[in-house]
């Protein structure tokens, strides 16, 4: 494993290219390009003003800088970098932006949520859709990029409308069985929307393209419900996270609970390894050492008088192979918890000495890569667990990180600056230098 050097970022805005050839990183209102295997900077943009969001274009040839406090929008191009395109929101605001899957649309939503803009680069159109509603999810993309889906509230009800990406045609336009709609997800395949409702209910709908509600499920009455949703790849299965501490397994065929997971804060299953990290003193070192159980999970009791409390799965991704889960519960944050998808039972849990930040899982292999604030990245694979320290000068506290396209490297994020982390070849437990 080899790290490069350090690099300035701000806000965490750290973007690799769709085809892995770039690393854009914007620096307060600079906007910086570099190679990703040599890191020379190809490409050095200025914006007008702080860059809030950053974003590249599904053929890595575009990209948008978004400045959320001047409802300004620059867009930058890789081939003709004299190019560059300017939309401004007016008075109306901005919240958010982002690109259609074509990459030559941006979709702005305004303050207030009053509406949705079009724009178009290739014909300088402008289209609108009013209505959008403010949630934690409410426009999704099918992965073909054909058809978006958009959650929208009109007179007190929840809507959904799907639009063809193509001409922006509006094809079904349905009312959702939802109190207060949190959220909306198209499998992988496209052919199901997942839809869910707010805390205070738990219930997920699933509906077909054509606006078909094919099934309807709710664990239970009268508690907080959904925290987290998760397609598995392959779209067989469907894992929700809620505020009860387990996470329930919904299959394609039937839309009905297969299983449901647990997060006890005893370990007694035996086929399941608990890899707690140790902190060795007076050497400083750290090493992860397989617990004897019954073990004990570490647990923060949530203070119930505070809004949005510290508890239940507010995070679960599935492996690329769709084989494993990893989930995290919020009243127990310094542990990570992966599941067995085959066998349907626990498989590891990795006790870290404080919360885990961030976790994400190799986009090929069923590796999983996590971080949790200080100078060490972590990789958890079938074969064992290993931990990495990021050797730069001063103090590199990993505050979160994702995988480069092809598996083979890591970038690493601090509060100010980017790493790289190559070599990532072999499978943890293996030699690693």
């Amino acid at each position: 494993m080899n790290f490069s050097e350090v690099f300035k970022q701000s806000n965490q805005l750290c973007k690799v290219s769709p085809d892995g050839k770039y690393l854009a990183t914007c620096v307060q209102y600079r906007l910086v390009v570099r190679d990703f295997n040599s890191l020379q900077i190809v490409h050095l943009y200025t914006c007008l003003d702080l860059v809030m969001h950053m974003e590249w274009s599904s053929d890595s040839l575009f990209i948008l800088c978004a400045m959320y406090k001047r409802g300004l929008v620059q867009v930058w191009s890789l081939e003709q970098p004299d190019w560059h395109c300017k939309i401004d929101e007016g008075s109306i605001g901005l919240v958010s932006s982002r690109w259609s899957p074509d990459g030559r649309h941006v979709l702005n939503t305004t303050e207030f949520n009053l509406r949705v803009t079009i724009w178009s680069l290739c014909t300088k159109s402008v289209s609108y859709i009013k209505y959008p509603k403010a949630c934690q999810k409410g426009m999704d993309f099918t992965a073909d990029g054909r058809y978006m889906a958009l959650a929208e509230r009109r007179e007190c009800k929840d809507y959904i409308s799907v639009f063809v990406c193509d001409n922006w045609h509006l094809l079904r336009h349905f009312e959702s069985e939802t109190q207060d709609l949190a959220g909306l997800e198209w499998s992988p395949n496209g052919c199901v929307l997942a839809v869910w409702d707010n805390c205070l209910e738990y219930k997920i709908l699933l509906y077909s393209l054509d606006g078909r509600l094919l099934s309807s499920y709710s664990a239970y009455e009268w508690s907080l419900g959904i925290k987290s949703v998760a397609w598995s790849p392959s779209s067989q299965f469907l894992a929700v996270g809620s505020y009860d501490e387990k996470v329930r397994i919904l299959n394609h065929i039937t839309w009905k609970k297969i299983t449901e997971f647990e997060h006890p804060t005893t370990i007694i299953n035996t086929k399941a390894v608990v890899l707690k990290e140790v902190e060795k003193r007076p050497t400083c070192l750290v090493s992860d050492e397989i617990t004897q159980l019954p073990a004990q999970v570490p647990v923060i009791k949530p203070d119930p008088d505070r809004a949005n409390p510290k508890i239940g799965i507010s995070a679960l991704a599935i492996s690329a192979d769709n084989r494993y889960l990893a989930t995290k519960n919020d009243n127990m944050p310094q542990s990570l918890w992966v599941w067995d998808m085959l066998r349907l039972g626990l498989l590891a849990v990795l006790e870290q000495t404080a919360p885990v930040r961030c976790f994400v899982w190799d986009p090929h292999r069923p590796r999983l890569a996590l971080c949790t604030g200080n100078t060490k990245v972590y990789l958890w694979s079938p074969a064992g667990c290993v931990s990495v320290n990021v050797p730069v000068e001063g103090s590199f506290q990993v505050q979160s990180l994702f995988w480069h396209c092809s598996g083979s490297s890591l970038v690493l994020l601090s509060k100010e600056h980017i790493c790289l982390l190559y070599g990532l070849f072999s499978q943890p437990g293996q030699a690693a230098s």
